[in-house]
This record gives C-alpha cells, sequence and structure tokens, in this order.
C-alpha cells in the first residue's frame, strides 16, 4: 500500500492495475494468435522436415535398443533380433541400387507414417490439393508415382513419350540457344492437364518415398535412377557458390557489339543468377543429354551427401582430398563415377545403366538394311576375329559388346578384365564359363591379366580401353593366351585407333621403334565396329572396316645379283634401295577398307572381305555356320573376295 493514502484508494489502484494487465495479456494474445496458429498448423510435425526427422529418430530407437533391459521372452527376443538385424542390413544397402532393400525400408516407413499422420494432416506436408504451392519437384514426383502405378520402370519413358518432352528447345525463355531441357512449366502443365485424385494411401505412399530419399535415398533422383534410362548426373552445371563475379559482364561479353543471339544468351544469364551446381540434375535418355530444370538438391551439403553415398556398394574406398575421384558399382550393375573438389571444381556424379533386359542384336540396330550388320557381327564372334568397338561415349559399345558375346561359341570359357564391374556377363549368361577380374589398390591389373593365364581362359574381353596401360593389355591377351579378344575404344577412326595402340605401347617402353610397335599392332587387329549417334540421340553402327596388314616381311628384290650389265645390275640395286627407304619411312604397316557402311538411313555392303580372313573365320566355325557365312558373303557382295596383296581401298 500507498503510505498517506485512504484505503479504499489502494484498493482502487490494486484492482485497476490488475484490470489493466488482464487487458493488455489479451491484447497481446489476440495478437499474436492467427500468427501462433499458421505456426502450429504448418510445423506442428507434419512437414517433410520434421516427418524425416520422426522417421530418423524412431528407427534409430528401433536399431540402438538394448533389447536385454526389455525383460522378453526368449521367443520375442529372437523375433525382434532378427527383425532388427534385417532392417540394419536393409538400411545399410537401400541407396546402393538394391531395390529390395529399398522396398522393405519403404514399407517401414509407411507403417510408421500411417500411424503418425492423421488424415486431415496430409496436406501439410505436400499440398496436393494447391499444385500451385507445390514445387517442381513435388509436381514431378506425383507424376512419376502414377505412371509408375500404370508402367513399372517404363514410366519415365512413358512420360516423356506421351508428351514428347526430349525434343531440342530454348533452353531458357528468350534464350536463343536451343538444347534438351525440360522446363518446370511442362511439368506443371501436364500434371494439371492430367488431373489426377490421389487417394490417401497414394498420398501416403508419395511421402513415404519424399520422406526416404531425405532420409536414406539419393535425394530427388532417387526414384529416377531405379527407372529404365540411360544414366543420371548431377553437379555438372550451374555456378560454383553464388557470387556475382561467377557470371559473365555484359561489357566484356565481346570486345564490340553483341549481336541479337549473344544478347538473349546473355539475358538468359542475368535471369538464372540462382542456377546453382547445387540444382543441377541431366538424364541420359535414349543417347540425349536432358537437363531437368525443376529438380536440384537444394543444398551443396545435400548434393555432397548423395556424392558421398551414391559410390560405396561393395566397399569402393574412400573419396577423400587425396583421392578425389571413385569408380565404383551399383547393385543392380549400374557404373557410378564420383568426383570431388579440389580434383573436380565441384562435387559431381555420373551413373550410367546398361540395359539387358530382352536385348538382342534386332532391337539395338533397327534401321533399314540392319540383317546385313547382324549378321556380319554374328560371324565375326563365331570366326574369333580380334575385334574392336569403338565411338564415343554414349554410342552403345557396351550394349552391343554385351550382346556380341552371346554368339562366341558356348564351349569356349570367358575371361574379362575391367576397370569397374559394369558388363556382368554372368547375370545375362548365368550358364557359360564366365569369370571377371578388375583392378584393385592391392592387385595391378598385369597382376590380373598374368592370373588369367592360368584361369583355363579361351575368349579374353576388355570392358574398356581407356590408358596406355590397358592398351598394352590387349596387345598381350591378343597375342597370347587367348583364341581372340573383344574390346572398346574410344578411337574416332580406325587409322587412329591403330596409331592409339601404337603410341601406347611406345609410352609403356614397350618397343622403340615406331613401325615395329605398329606392326605389334596390326597383328592382332582384324576388324573395327564404329557405333556414334547423331544430334537427336540416334545409334548406329556408322560402318564395319577390316584392318589388313601390308606384306613388311617381304624380302627385298636381288635381281641385281644376277645382272650381267653393270648399267641393269645398277638400276636394279637402286630400286631395291628405294623400296627399303619407303618401307622404312612412309609406307604404312596397314590399310583399312570399309565392309558396311550406314548411307541415307541404310547398312550396305561396300568392299568384300579379303580372302585371308575368310579362310580364318570359316576354318574356326562349325560346318554348318561355315556353309552358312559363304552363304552370307554370296548373298551381299557376290563376287570373290581379295586375295592378299590386291589393290586396297584405304577407308579410315
Amino acid at each position: 500500500m500507498i503510505a498517506g493514502t485512504p484505503g479504499w484508494l489502494n484498493i482502487f489502484l490494486i484492482v485497476f492495475l490488475l484490470l489493466l494487465a488482464f487487458v493488455l495479456v489479451l491484447l497481446r494474445f489476440n495478437k499474436k494468435k492467427p500468427e501462433t496458429l499458421a505456426v502450429t498448423e504448418s510445423e506442428q510435425g507434419y512437414a517433410l522436415e520434421d516427418l524425416t526427422e520422426y522417421v530418423r529418430e524412431k528407427i534409430n530407437g528401433l536399431t540402438r535398443t538394448n533389447l536385454y533391459e526389455l525383460g522378453l521372452s526368449s521367443e520375442e527376443f529372437k523375433k525382434r533380433e532378427n527383425k532388427r538385424t534385417e532392417l540394419k542390413s536393409a538400411l545399410r544397402h537401400c541407396a546402393y541400387g538394391s531395390l529390395q532393400d529399398k522396398q522393405y525400408v519403404k514399407d517401414f516407413i509407411f507403417d510408421m507414417l500411417d500411424r503418425y499422420i492423421p488424415g486431415e494432416a496430409m496436406d501439410l506436408a505436400v499440398p496436393f490439393r494447391r499444385p500451385d504451392k507445390m514445387t517442381g519437384s513435388e509436381i514431378f514426383s506425383c507424376l512419376l508415382f502414377q505412371y509408375k502405378k500404370q508402367f513399372g520402370k517404363e514410366a519415365f519413358y512413358r512420360l516423356v513419350e506421351a508428351y514428347q518432352l526430349d525434343v531440342s528447345k530454348p533452353l531458357h525463355e528468350g534464350m536463343n540457344t536451343v538444347g534438351y531441357v525440360i522446363h518446370e512449366k511442362e511439368i506443371r502443365d501436364i500434371y494439371e492437364a492430367e488431373a489426377f485424385i490421389f487417394s490417401r494411401t497414394d498420398k501416403l505412399e508419395i511421402l513415404v518415398q519424399m520422406v526416404y530419399e531425405r532420409y536414406k535415398g539419393l535425394g530427388v533422383i532417387d526414384e529416377l535412377r531405379d527407372m529404365d534410362i540411360d544414366g543420371i548426373s548431377g553437379g555438372v552445371s550451374g555456378v560454383v557458390g553464388t557470387g556475382e563475379d561467377s557470371f559473365p559482364d555484359k561489357n566484356s561479353f565481346h570486345d564490340g557489339g553483341q549481336n541479337e543471339d549473344e544478347m538473349g544468351d546473355l539475358n538468359f544469364y542475368a535471369q538464372e543468377k540462382t542456377l546453382r551446381t547445387c540444382n543441377s540434375v541431366w538424364v541420359f535418355y535414349r543417347g540425349k543429354s536432358i537437363r531437368l530444370a525443376f529438380l536440384g538438391f537444394g543444398t551443396d551439403k545435400e548434393l555432397r551427401r548423395v556424392c558421398q553415398n551414391i559410390y560405396r556398394y561393395n566397399k569402393a574406398g574412400q573419396l577423400s582430398e587425396s583421392n578425389g575421384y571413385r569408380v565404383s558399382e551399383m547393385k543392380d550393375g549400374s557404373r557410378v563415377v564420383v568426383v570431388r573438389p579440389p580434383f573436380s571444381e565441384s562435387w559431381a556424379f555420373f551413373v550410367r545403366k546398361f540395359q539387358t533386359k530382352n536385348m538382342s542384336l534386332e532391337k539395338l540396330i533397327p534401321d533399314a538394311g540392319a540383317a546385313l550388320p547382324i549378321q556380319f557381327i554374328r560371324f565375326l564372334a563365331k570366326g574369333r576375329m580380334i575385334t574392336a568397338l569403338t565411338g564415343s561415349q554414349g554410342c552403345g559399345k557396351t550394349t552391343l559388346l554385351m550382346e556380341m558375346i552371346r554368339h562366341i561359341d558356348a564351349a569356349f570359357p570367358l575371361r574379362i578384365q575391367e576397370m569397374a564391374f559394369e558388363l556382368h556377363l554372368r547375370k545375362l549368361y548365368p550358364e557359360r564359363n564366365i569369370l571377371s577380374f578388375r583392378e584393385t589398390e592391392t592387385v595391378s591389373g598385369q597382376a590380373g591379366l598374368d592370373l588369367q593365364k592360368k584361369t583355363d581362359g579361351a575368349v579374353n574381353i576388355l570392358g574398356e580401353v581407356a590408358s596406355d596401360e590397358v592398351s598394352a593389355w590387349m596387345i598381350q591377351m591378343a597375342q597370347v593366351a587367348s583364341l581372340f579378344t573383344l574390346f572398346t575404344h574410344h578411337a574416332k577412326t580406325t587409322t587412329d585407333l591403330v596409331l592409339s595402340l601404337r603410341n601406347s605401347l611406345l609410352k609403356c617402353e614397350m618397343f622403340s621403334s615406331e613401325k615395329i610397335a605398329e606392326q605389334q599392332v596390326v597383328s592382332v587387329l582384324d576388324f573395327d565396329i564404329h557405333l556414334t549417334r547423331d544430334v537427336d540421340g540416334h545409334r548406329y553402327i556408322e560402318r564395319i572396316t577390316e584392318i589388313i596388314g601390308t606384306d613388311m616381311d617381304q624380302p627385298y628384290p636381288e635381281d641385281w645379283r644376277f645382272e650381267s650389265e653393270p648399267e641393269r645390275s645398277a638400276m636394279r640395286f637402286q630400286e631395291s634401295v628405294q623400296q627399303y627407304f619407303e618401307r622404312v619411312t612412309d609406307r604404312k604397316a596397314f590399310q583399312t577398307r570399309n565392309i558396311i557402311e550406314y548411307r541415307n538411313g541404310r547398312y550396305v555392303a561396300v568392299h568384300p572381305v579379303t580372302a585371308m580372313h575368310v579362310q580364318e573365320m570359316t576354318e574356326a566355325m562349325r560346318p554348318a555356320e561355315a556353309k552358312a557365312f559363304e552363304t552370307f558373303i554370296g548373298q551381299f557382295w557376290g563376287e570373290q573376295p581379295l586375295e592378299t596383296g590386291e589393290e586396297i581401298t584405304d577407308a579410315s
């Protein structure tokens, strides 16, 4: 009480102050109530981040609980222990391409969220009823889910084909440069046109996938990676960092003025300052690299997480600053390459998938006149010809090699040498005698090659000749301990193939003379199948080329010794000297000629196979196969093969 004031006044002041405090509290509460309710609706444990954290905590609790403290019966203890062991195993392998483990984890998450999320809260995580509030990634997840229900692994293929999403278009609105890209607007238009109606179960399954890909999956590419595509990559475009200096300055675009096309591209860069490396996702689809502009990992941390997890199947080793790349495979046979700074400018990954389902030469070579190269490739395998499959990346070399092996005589054991297991021939031909080897940190490729000579192998196959050491292995494999060899290479022409292998032998110091090294290469090569793809992703065999070594060992003429007249003897001697210098200088140790070519959309027979190779192939075949080969030669060429030494047109 206040001294010197009447009692009733003190009571009045106390009551007044209490009422004032009550009013102020009431006003403050009413003012904050709408904001508090809004926060409650969006963050009451049902946002995607909250659901992911809830699942993480629940699963961690299940896998770390001490079962001995629960006082369970012996039967119940074993049951829970087995279930926990199975869950731990699935959690370890679900991100490595194991669809079975992935589905097990998703089913587990489904049961958890089904009990946790009430029906009215389903749209709080993803606004299914408000597509305008959904992100491009969420729209795509809903589309892919609906198509997957109908078409399984062909969902992405069906979606692209239905709406022709793989056609070239401007990379950005107002940009003159065209390329392959799927914009977010296209995905939204498709979603609006389809007008899907999702049941509670559908919504829950979509949420489960979104939670899974954030928790244990591969981010936004998780479901797409499982589709029937050629490959997928991330972190390969966009700006590293967010600095303004990462973008071109319009004043430094050219020394002089800019034309309209260049200014259009410059406007694109000005508008796309938010395009960062972590938001770049590219899909390799039917020979085309298509950027998915609506997909992104969101943060560099998420891209780094995916890169650090995607390659770990089969204990692929540690990705570190000192070892900035890893080449590995996933459980489904996909090849994975991961790179990181400082070796690369950003974190990035590359997944290549090799389609083996219902594969055949007829499906791989569908163009007009395809019977010609298809039959000839089969005869090359049956005739034991040392054959190179050449071409650029993504043109189908590995896939054709996998199918070509089908036509090798089943009686021959196959031995495969690869950098990373990607052929997986035992999955295609489980009844065949096949064993694959690869180089490891402790076992060199040369050691593996030496070991192959002691494993009863008849045919050696190299997955890819991409380095000098591997080129030397190929020459060794073709010369000793092998009936014949098949391999792939990135050479553009047959001449480039020979010279590249020759240079590799010189770099490895196996030879000091270019001519001798070149003769060694030519002595083991028989044919080159060159594949390519056009700008629209169409893959085809550009040519099949025969490699013919010139007779460098032919003795020099010695007629000059027997000439009685000095002038004629001198002239003959000069001819011998001239031939010597021609052989050791500009005379090539080989000649090439195209047997089959792709012209105007059709395969045509060009030059006939030389008699030497026809004889070698015929002798290597079974009688019925040899007869069919002779009929084939007569059907498409209808003439006697060239004899060795006849004039040959260089087709390299």
